[in-house]
């Protein structure tokens, strides 16, 4: 095990929760060295989704290769000497894509003798925003992907509570759905976002209250869309895509600019993050911007580049572990269901 106190901290990192393949290492958590992505977006369009056995035979295939890769674009020939540690997702996500990267980590750690750290992959997307600058505490941060939709309290460094959650389908997963409606491929965002561009935001779709003011519902705009489609397909009429579109996005990025500001309000924070793999949409960015000028605050959105699935944004979460002194036992196990507490 290397000196914890020495100056600069070099991690290798895997990510492979759903259907990228990633390797990085990163230098104290703000620093990429490497950052390597294997995508298998191309197999599973096809299916309009993720197909999690084919998922899993593809980052078998990948793993050792993004790993070597990394290393190598690092200028790491000696991970015993020149590696602090290894981290690796072990949750959440689909579990048979989890144990292979988890595996990788756990391997290499123990071959090299080198510290081993589990890293949630939601920590790991708010933790993308250190790329950009160090996190102010208390912070809330916005958390926007294809599983999950949720508001992050953090008190401190390494504390992350949720207290509000997606109910249903999350945003991404939305934008999926409604692209499929659609006809659009998989991944169907930045197409929704494209047509959007295009469109007029001239459709009334709702938004969905919830018990909990902080908590996300898009099953019922996702369904709003379809009955929408089906309608006009009945009565044999035309409709615009962009404008559905537009306005499809705009309901989205609503109900995620309404919540946001109620806990804004409620929570006081002193810097406001935003990160997942929605994050990369513009609209929601200029929202959470408008936001963050209204109430004064300071806003870190995670780099695009780094908005969706990666190993460098694990890398920085790990990180912060390190520092803490938060590593894991080579006994870890996969968590599919891996969330933050609830407040």
């Amino acid at each position: 095990m290397n000196d914890n106190s020495k100056k600069d901290i070099y991690i290798l990192a895997f990510e492979s929760s759903a259907d990228e393949t990633s390797a990085a290492v990163v230098k104290n958590g703000n620093k990429i060295l490497s950052n390597v992505v294997a995508t298998q977006i191309a197999s599973h369009q096809r299916f309009g989704g993720i197909v999690p056995e084919v998922a899993s035979r593809h980052h078998l295939e990948w793993i050792n290769r993004v790993a070597d890769q990394a290393l190598k674009q690092a200028g790491i020939t000696d991970p015993k000497a020149q590696l602090d540690a290894v981290a690796a997702t072990y949750g959440p996500g689909l579990v048979g894509s989890l144990l292979v990267g988890l595996m990788a980590g756990k391997t290499f750690a123990a071959v090299y003798d080198l510290p081993f750290i589990g890293v949630n992959h939601l920590a790991g997307h708010i933790s993308a925003a250190n790329f950009v600058k160090a996190t102010v505490y208390p912070a809330l941060a916005v958390m926007v992907s294809g599983g999950h939709t949720e508001l992050v309290w953090m008190k401190k460094k390494n504390s992350f509570e949720i207290i509000g959650t997606t109910l249903d389908d999350a945003a991404g997963e939305a934008f999926d759905k409604v692209g499929r409606i659609m006809g659009l491929q998989y991944p169907a965002g930045k197409d929704i976002q494209d047509m959007a561009a295009k469109g007029k935001e001239n459709i009334d779709l709702p938004i969905a209250h919830t018990d909990n003011d902080f908590d996300f519902s898009f099953s019922g705009l996702k369904s709003a869309v379809l009955n929408y489609v089906h309608h006009h397909q009945q009565v044999d009429q035309e409709y615009d895509r962009n404008d559905l579109a537009a306005s499809f996005q705009k309901a989205v990025v609503k109900a995620i600019y309404d919540k946001t500001k109620l806990a804004i309000e409620e929570f006081s924070p002193k810097q406001l993050l935003l990160g997942g793999g929605v994050a990369a949409n513009i609209a929601l960015r200029r929202s959470m911007e408008k936001l963050a000028k209204e109430y004064g605050l300071d806003l870190t959105e995670a780099p695009i580049e780094l908005s969706g699935d990666n190993a460098a944004m694990i890398g920085a979460a790990a990180y912060l572990n390190f520092q803490d002194g938060i590593f894991s036992d080579l006994s870890l196990n996969a968590e599919p269901s891996l969330n933050f507490p609830v407040m």
